[in-house]
């Protein structure tokens, strides 16, 4: 049984936002703090990776692990009241999920895929991570040529 209200978990639920999020601006500050430019939200590629740097080919994508279901994490519980529709709402989330991650891969693109939970707990090892995936950043003073 649900503690809140029908009304209160749907003023809880429409303020949650699938952009910007902590997780997400806490890797963006970290790639700056590295040295790294990128865009987000690239509206043209699959699944609007949450970061793209373009001429890399790469993307990351900075998943929640409640929403996208982390497997064996604690953060991605199960809610224990609409059952059947919080797991049609998953299984969707994680079809979608594979599948832009798929088109990415076949239009030539790397993918990345950061966890909450990692950004959460092990900030050094996303940070290693990160600088695994994107090799090492741009100078201002390189060319571009």
């Amino acid at each position: 049984m649900d503690r809140l209200s029908p009304e209160a978990r749907s003023r809880n639920m429409a303020k949650i936002c699938g952009k910007n999020t902590k997780p997400e601006l806490w890797v963006r500050r970290m790639l700056h703090r590295l040295g790294y430019r990128y865009r987000i939200h690239a509206r043209g590629l699959p699944g609007r990776p949450d970061i793209v740097f373009p001429a890399r080919q790469k993307v990351i994508f900075v998943h929640g692990c409640f929403w996208h279901r982390h497997m064996n994490c604690r953060y991605s519980y199960h809610p224990k009241s609409r059952i059947e529709f919080w797991t049609e709402k998953f299984a969707k989330n994680i079809q979608r999920d594979r599948e832009a991650a798929a088109k990415l891969k076949d239009a030539g693109w790397e993918v990345l895929v950061v966890w909450e939970c990692d950004i959460r707990e092990r900030p050094a090892a996303v940070e290693r991570q990160l600088t695994a995936f994107l090799g090492s950043p741009r100078r201002a003073t390189e060319s571009k040529g």
